[in-house]
């Protein structure tokens, strides 16, 4: 018992031999890091100090069906101040004093932001959506100054300004409110860019894309060390449209450039609804909310974001009289030779309803041809006013088209039934208004679009669609497709559209449509001057064309406000889209 109980306490003196020696060796490791060679360890601390630089990525592109980049991106640069960096009061006003002319800021504004990166402790944005030409200037700066860092990402660029900038939209920074519903899929940071209106806004959560970023080692004057890692972006999907480039284009300019620089012009493929042009106008140029921050800022960004074309609602005047016709011919024992005088005025009995000339005697075909009032007003008031809005209903006036935009109005539907319903009576100068497309009837343009289309496919009334296909950046995968949609048919006689389509044709080849008329192509078309009571009459003009012989391609409508008149002022419009889409040169 006692030779164990003597081996016991040996190994117990070794232990705390062991002990103490291994305290002291670690008491004097905490001497040398805490007293003895502090600022070393320090220095080696702050060496591997790590900063993370984010990377916007590049958004979705927008292509016209042929193929032009309507929405595209560019490189933008941001300036960064990793707080690691020199922090003497002397060194950040030399900083401040050389650099905010560069960044096109005041002096005090750039210490402001020095100071806070100080305090912060993080990297922090100097200046973002630099010009290459100011990062240029600033690489050679930064040779001097360390604690600064240059990293190229992506900004929104239109390459073609207001190219259907009220489809296409704009970008903006996220406020407050956005930010608390912000999608929590999506890697937003503060002031983020993201889609404000149009289609910016509808495909903002494919088109965002997922941003990178670069992990910075960095020592403890804030020099870049080495990229620890480049955490690749991935871009945004695309989005492909069903627009023409060249019929959208015509159509923006001649609205630019019309009379009064307000309207606007819808173009459709009859066979399938896709839309080929849809132009309002004024226009703006959404490059404005993302210019680069060392640019001259422009100084009011108000704009309209009111589509004229989905929205604007106006009576379309002597363009509906295609409807009283077919009415006219539907209802039974229509002879289109028979002759009606036209001595400027219709004598109604109560009151005379005056024609905007003296055509003397006209049959359908001149009737049409040089938009006789009196003659729709005869064959309205034989025929009443029931037939012509049965076919009203037919072509859905009255209902919005379905395209896919906020916004869009239904128009009004004007006939007898409608005006019973609200308990009111119907007279009969207000068939007489009907059968010219005035009074309580209103559409809008893309509304008049549909309906021109639906008399060039003979009765197919289509949903206005203009997304072609969405599509993956990386892959090339088609993620979403636009689809052709019949809402409806027109089921009249095959007699009836015939007569209709000479009439038209007649109408363009001698008549107030002759402005649209195209050297080896079929022309249809119809004008229309809205009376406006609240000043100047707007002017309307729907048209379809085809190559000789064949089924019509295109069909037009083109609204300019306060116009005056339709052949004068749509007419040109309407041919310049025409010659566009058929790539007609001029002097045709």
């Amino acid at each position: 018992m006692a030779a164990t109980k003597i081996c016991f306490n040996n190994r117990l003196k070794s232990l705390l031999i062991v002990a103490f020696l291994a305290g002291g060796i670690v008491a004097l490791r905490l001497a040398d890091i805490q007293l003895l060679r502090h600022t070393h360890y320090l220095q080696l601390a702050e060496q591997n100090r790590t900063q993370v630089l984010y990377q916007t990525a590049p958004r979705g592109r927008i292509f016209t069906a042929d193929g032009k980049s309507v929405a595209a991106n560019a490189p933008s640069f941001n300036l960064y101040y990793l707080s690691a960096g020199p922090k003497d009061k002397d060194y950040l006003d030399r900083l401040a004093q050389d650099f905010a002319p560069l960044l096109n800021i005041k002096e005090n504004t750039l210490l402001e932001k020095l100071n806070k990166g100080l305090r912060s402790g993080k990297a922090l944005a100097l200046a973002e959506n630099l010009s290459p030409k100011t990062a240029i200037s600033l690489k050679e700066l930064l040779l001097y100054y360390p604690g600064l860092y240059l990293i190229e990402e992506n900004k929104r660029v239109y390459p073609y300004g207001a190219f259907a900038s009220h489809l296409v939209g704009y970008l903006g920074s996220m406020e407050g409110k956005e930010w608390k519903n912000r999608d929590q899929s999506l890697d937003y940071r503060l002031n983020a860019k993201i889609g404000k209106n149009g289609l910016e806004k509808k495909f903002e959560k494919e088109m965002k894309g997922r941003d990178g970023g670069v992990y910075l080692e960095v020592d403890f004057r804030g020099r870049v060390k080495r990229v620890i890692e480049d955490r690749k972006w991935r871009a945004g999907h695309d989005v492909y449209l069903t627009l023409n480039y060249a019929v959208q284009q015509a159509a923006e300019k001649g609205l630019k450039n019309s009379k009064t620089g307000r309207g606007a012009a819808v173009a459709m493929d009859p066979k399938t609804g896709a839309v080929l042009a849809l132009a309002t106008a004024p226009a703006f140029d959404p490059s404005m909310f993302v210019a680069y921050s060392d640019e001259p800022e422009v100084k009011s960004k108000r704009i309209s974001e009111y589509n004229l074309a989905v929205q604007g609602i106006y009576p379309p005047a002597s363009t509906f009289k295609i409807i009283t016709a077919i009415a006219a011919i539907e209802k039974g024992d229509f002879d289109p030779y028979k002759v009606i005088g036209c001595s400027g005025h219709y004598d109604a009995g109560s009151r005379l309803f005056r024609c905007w000339s003296k055509h003397g005697p006209v049959d359908f075909f001149g009737g049409m041809a040089g938009s006789c009032d009196v003659y729709f007003y005869t064959i309205a008031a034989q025929m009443g006013s029931a037939a012509i809005e049965k076919v009203q209903r037919m072509f859905q006036f009255g209902q919005p088209t379905g395209i896919d935009l906020p916004g869009e109005k239904a128009g009004n539907l004007y006939g007898p039934t409608k005006r019973a319903r609200n308990r009111s009576y119907w007279f009969i100068g207000d068939t007489l208004n009907l059968s010219i497309g005035q009074g309580e009837l209103l559409v809008t343009p893309i509304k008049m679009a549909q309906f021109a289309s639906a008399v060039a496919s003979k009765g197919k009334i289509w949903r206005p669609y203009y997304l072609d296909r969405l599509v993956h950046s990386q892959t090339g995968k088609v993620l979403q497709s636009g689809k052709s949609e019949q809402l409806g048919s027109v089921n009249i006689q095959k007699s009836t559209w015939d007569l209709v389509f000479k009439a038209l044709k007649h109408t363009v080849d001698t008549g107030t449509a002759a402005r649209v008329k195209l050297k080896g192509f079929d022309v249809y078309g119809k004008t229309g001057t809205a009376q406006n009571p609240h000043g100047p009459d707007h002017g309307w003009f729907m048209a379809f064309a085809a190559a000789e012989g064949k089924e019509p391609e295109i069909a037009v409508a083109v609204f300019v406000e306060y116009g005056e008149g339709g052949s004068s002022a749509a007419g040109p419009i309407a041919r310049e889209m025409l010659k566009a889409y058929f790539d007609v040169q001029e002097g045709n």
